[in-house]
C-alpha cells in the first residue's frame, strides 16, 4: 500500500516568551535561544497511532487510504515559542493537508480560537503552499480576524529539514521560516487577538475538497 509520509525532527521547540515586548530585528534566531523537549516528554498520539513512527529522535507521520495521524502537546499553553523541523513528502500531494498548530477546540467546540501553519499538498509540478491561519473564538472573519495568508516558500521543503515556528506573545503573532518572520499578526483589541490557553497540535490528514485549488485535485492512493 502506498503512503506519503512527512517526517519531524525532534526535539520540538518550545519556550515561554511571554516577556517579549519587541518585533524581531534583523539578526534575531530564535530557535538558537530556545529550550527543546523530545516528543516524548511533551506530546502523546492523538489519533491514528499505526501511522507514527519515532525513530532516533525523528517522528514520521504518514496517510494512506485507510488513515492519517495526529499528536498533541500533554499540557495547554497560554503564550511561547512553538515549532519543529519538518521534511514534506515530495511529488503528488494533492488533497493532502500537514499542519502544525494551536487550538483549544477540545475544551470550547464550535466557539474555538486556533493559530495554524498549514502545507497544502500540490501536484508534481507545483509547489507546495504554506498557509497561516488566525482563527478567534469560533470566527475566520478576514475582515476582523487573521483569516488565511498563503505563502509560496524560496526552497523545496522536500528536499530537506526546514524550521518552521510560531511565536505567541500577549502582543503579537509571529509566523517563522528558519527565523525569518513571514508574518505579523498585531494584538489590537481582545475581540480580535487569541489569549485563552491552547494544546499544541500536528497532523496529517486528506482535506480534498479544498487543500489544492479550491479541490480540483483530489488525494490520489
Amino acid at each position: 500500500m502506498s503512503r506519503l509520509l512527512v517526517l519531524l525532527s525532534l526535539p520540538i521547540l518550545f519556550l515561554s516568551l511571554s516577556s517579549c515586548q519587541n518585533p524581531p530585528s534583523p539578526g534575531y534566531h530564535p530557535s538558537n535561544q530556545i529550550q527543546t523537549i523530545g516528543f516524548d516528554q511533551g506530546f502523546r498520539n492523538l489519533w491514528g497511532s499505526q501511522h507514527q513512527r519515532l525513530d532516533h529522535g525523528a517522528l514520521t507521520i504518514w496517510l494512506d487510504a485507510t488513515s492519517g495521524s495526529g499528536f498533541k502537546s500533554l499540557r495547554r499553553y497560554q503564550s511561547g515559542y512553538f515549532g519543529a523541523a519538518i521534511k514534506l513528502h515530495p511529488g503528488y500531494t494533492a488533497g493532502v493537508i500537514t499542519s502544525l498548530y494551536l487550538s483549544n477546540n477540545e475544551d470550547f467546540p464550535g466557539y474555538h480560537d486556533e493559530i495554524d501553519i498549514e502545507f497544502l499538498g500540490t501536484t508534481s509540478d507545483k509547489p507546495y503552499i504554506l498557509q497561516t491561519n488566525v482563527y478567534m473564538r469560533g470566527s475566520g472573519d478576514g475582515n476582523i480576524i487573521g483569516r488565511e495568508m498563503r505563502f509560496h516558500l524560496w526552497f523545496d521543503p522536500t528536499q530537506d529539514f526546514h524550521n518552521y515556528a510560531i511565536s505567541w506573545t500577549p502582543r503579537e503573532i509571529i509566523f517563522f521560516v528558519d527565523d525569518i518572520p513571514i508574518r505579523r499578526y498585531e494584538r489590537k483589541s481582545d475581540a480580535t487577538f487569541p489569549v485563552r490557553p491552547m494544546w499544541v497540535y500536528g497532523s496529517i490528514w486528506d482535506a480534498s475538497s479544498w487543500a489544492t485549488e479550491d479541490g480540483k485535485y483530489k488525494a490520489d492512493y
